[in-house]
């Protein structure tokens, strides 16, 4: 899917199959951790979050989570694991605090959120989507090559860059008949990267793996 087309109901349809992508993925990819992290970050964090009023943070243990969510859904880099579940549980939700407080800032929120060792833009964005998804999407590769065709600067400047995209293009997709946040976006672009790079693998085992009826066909 082209990051320019309009279709209201092609970005529909891409954002509709994002828990399937993910079930694929984890079984095509051996990752049978994927969908629970997947339900947590989705589903349990953004709630946990909110339930914290006045003063929302996020804990060492979330991060860590979050963390592992990340890198399964991604690329697997077990040194930021590391690093990010040996953070006292005090810095952390201090920073996060501070984060959080500072939105609708992004550029400071980010910088709040990188000052925790193995934290970089792209995993403080993680953090942000999962508490304001309507302002800050999730910087992975596959949104950033679909937005802005490269996933190899991770800085501040170009997280700042990419979030002013998706949310010119969540903008641009929403009406009082449908409503798209930059988090959307982002998981319908990536649901669609990842839906491209599962579909030569699924021709192959057709392939290696042919059913049964066309084994008769080659029989008779």
């Amino acid at each position: 899917m082209d990051f320019g087309c309009r279709d209201v109901s092609i970005w529909k349809e891409a954002l509709s199959t994002y828990s399937s992508r993910i079930q694929s993925l984890s079984l095509t990819k051996n990752k049978p951790n994927l969908i629970s992290l997947n339900d947590f970050y989705c589903n349990e964090l953004p709630s946990l979050l909110h339930q914290r009023n006045p003063n929302p943070f996020i804990t060492t243990d979330e991060l860590s989570k979050l963390m592992q969510w990340k890198l399964t859904r991604g690329k697997w880099r077990p040194r930021l694991l590391d690093f990010v579940s040996s953070l006292d549980n005090a810095v952390v939700k201090c920073a996060s605090e501070k984060a959080f407080e500072s939105l609708p800032d992004i550029s400071k929120a980010i910088t709040e959120l990188s000052a925790l060792k193995g934290v970089g833009p792209a995993t403080a964005s993680a953090v942000l989507a999962a508490f304001a998804p309507h302002l800050t999407p999730f910087m992975s590769d596959e949104a950033m090559e679909a937005a802005l065709g490269s996933s190899k600067d991770y800085t501040l400047k170009q997280y700042l860059v990419f979030a002013n995209k998706l949310q010119e293009k969540a903008k641009e997709l929403s009406s009082e008949d449908a409503s798209f946040t930059p988090s959307d976006v982002e998981r319908a672009l990536w649901s669609c990267a990842i839906g491209k790079s599962l579909a030569p693998q699924k021709n192959q085992d057709s392939k290696t793996n042919p059913n049964k009826s066309s084994k008769r066909k080659r029989k008779t």
